[in-house]
């Protein structure tokens, strides 16, 4: 069953026909109970006293709820044959719903035949991370920008599929140069801390010599110094840095060591637009690809001359600077002043394109449109733009493969394909070269909900990782739907677009690299064929059952 986010969204109830499939039938309340143990999924101990909660599984609101006992136990009586979700919480744990993986989890279906009076709800301790940033000398650093990374893992559909790297957290130190993060769920993290010497005074150039830079000594020079980001376990190569694995209830002591080193000067080339007015250049410093506040950095934006821009008190580091326009962005690997050659770095293109239904009509309600990068620089970034009557587009864009996502009214539209000139590929992938770039995306609002059963041993299967596999491989990271079946073993994929697919189940496949096409393709044999089209309504229901197939 799958959670609501930004990208993917809580199924609605079973229809009664599934329900029927199930051998069972809606009765009045008061005839089965939802009942089991709260356990801390580290220790195997009884949680007591955390409030366990049945939700309607149409819109999430809470029918009852009750606190577990001393041994863990709790019950909820009087319920009708329905599907709900089940969600646990208790201070210093994960809030959580019944064996919760990714956004998903497993739904406790009631009715005849039915065991749900015996469940185990393992919930996890959230962890701690806390440290320390010192300076040199080993004085406490306050005021540092103490910023958190996670691997984690996107579900279908939506920009940002698979794994990537994302801030999910930042901290302030105190007067100690403390800080801490709670409650974390169980993973893998990183840490890099931002942070200005308190008594650092940064002085722009007098003047600029013709192209250089102007050196001249200055009284205060030994205070124009900066602290570079520097990374867990004290580093200042993002490369190096070290991971952190936080097991649940673990509490994780890290400490960070930064070091001034003399700030640095970059003078950057602003031209004139065509218009006559300048474009400003900037300065963008960012850790894992995503970009980070220059407010603790300490740049200083003086002009020193008509047409240039000067950044001082700059840190030894990794920079993306963007100038003229269109933009030229170009990555630096900052390490002494420099002035910066206007030609320098790769020329951006602008890309625009046309939003169109299956029919060929121009989508007609608004829709924001978004280009995820899939290769280049390490550090691109997604980029977003609205479309309206279908219309889009995005004035800089570099080159590289992208792919293309559109959204509208809450909804992630499934991009079926590409058209750019007379070419035409299946899927959402888009090359960018040096020229700009129209297109036309052929877009579907995937209204078609995929229901079935995963089963082995002829009986439900709960727990198993869903996967509604295209056939077509070029259009899988658009296509791909998954889910996690319930108690009953019943599933749900939601906003699936015509096309045919196979479905598959896998037992304890949460660790899989889902979105790796060759990792997938040894369950492809075991699955079940299933093929959408235009006519085929609101509702399948597959038949045969899917089995499901062990890691």
């Amino acid at each position: 069953m799958a959670s609501g986010c930004h990208w993917t969204f809580i199924r609605l109830a079973p229809s009664l026909a599934l329900l029927a499939a199930a051998g069972f039938s809606a009765q009045a309340p008061g005839g089965y109970t939802i009942a089991g143990t709260v356990l801390n999924a580290v220790s195997g101990d009884p949680v007591r006293r955390a409030t366990v909660a049945i939700l309607a599984e149409s819109d999430s609101h809470t029918i009852a709820s009750v606190e577990s006992d001393a041994d863990g136990h709790f019950a909820l009586g009087g319920l009708a044959a329905a599907k709900y979700q089940l969600t646990a919480s208790k201070r210093g744990f994960r809030t959580a719903f019944y064996d919760e993986h990714d956004e998903f989890s497993t739904a406790i279906v009631t009715g005849p035949g039915q065991e749900t009076e015996h469940l185990a709800f393992r919930l996890v301790p959230g962890a701690v991370l806390h440290g320390t940033v010192a300076g040199d000398g080993g004085d406490a650093v306050e005021g540092a920008k103490v910023m958190l990374f996670q691997r984690i893992h996107q579900a279908p559909p939506g920009p940002g599929l698979g794994s990537r790297m994302v801030q999910v957290n930042w901290a302030t130190t105190d007067d100690t140069g403390a800080y801490d993060f709670n409650n974390l769920e169980a993973g893998e993290y990183w840490l890099a801390v931002e942070a200005e010497p308190w008594y650092a005074v940064h002085r722009s150039s007098a003047k600029r010599k013709g192209s250089g830079l102007d050196e001249a000594a200055s009284a205060r020079a030994a205070l124009d110094v900066a602290y570079p980001i520097t990374f867990f376990d004290s580093t200042t190569d993002e490369a190096s840095a070290s991971r952190l694995m936080l097991a649940g209830g673990s509490r994780v002591e890290a400490d960070l060591n930064v070091h001034a080193v003399p700030a640095l000067r970059l003078v950057v080339e602003e031209p004139n637009r065509a218009d006559g007015s300048v474009g400003r250049a900037e300065l963008r410093e960012t850790i894992f690809g995503s970009a980070v506040s220059s407010k603790g950095g300490g740049f200083k934006d003086t002009y020193i001359d008509r047409g240039a821009v000067e950044f001082a008190g700059v840190a030894p580091g990794h920079y993306e600077v963007a100038q003229g326009e269109p933009a030229r962005v170009a990555e630096l690997d900052v390490t002494t002043s420099q002035q910066v050659d206007a030609s320098l770095g790769t020329l951006t293109v602008p890309v625009s394109g046309q939003l169109r239904t299956a029919t060929g009509a121009a989508l007609a309600d608004e829709a924001i449109v978004t280009l995820s990068p899939m290769d280049g620089t390490r550090h691109q970034q997604s980029v977003q733009a609205h479309a309206m009557r279908g219309a889009f587009s995005f004035a800089e864009v570099l080159p590289g493969t992208w792919e293309l996502w559109a959204e509208s009214a809450g909804k992630v539209l499934a991009v079926e394909s590409v058209t750019v000139g007379n070419h035409t590929h299946a899927g959402n992938r888009l090359a960018v070269r040096d020229h700009a770039v129209s297109l036309i995306a052929t877009v579907n609002r995937g209204e078609t909900r995929v229901e079935g059963f995963a089963r082995k041993a002829a009986k439900g299967f709960a727990g198993a990782m869903i996967v509604l596999v295209p056939r077509d491989t070029a259009a899988w990271r658009a296509l791909v739907r998954r889910d996690q079946s319930d108690s009953d073993g019943s599933f749900s994929l939601r906003d699936v677009v015509p096309g045919q697919y196979t479905v598959i189940a896998i037992q304890e496949g949460w660790g899989l690299d889902w979105t790796n096409a060759e990792v997938i393709a040894r369950y492809l044999p075991g699955g079940v064929p299933v093929t959408v089209t235009s006519s085929s309504g609101k509702l399948m229901q597959l038949s045969p059952s899917v089995p499901v197939e062990s890691r």
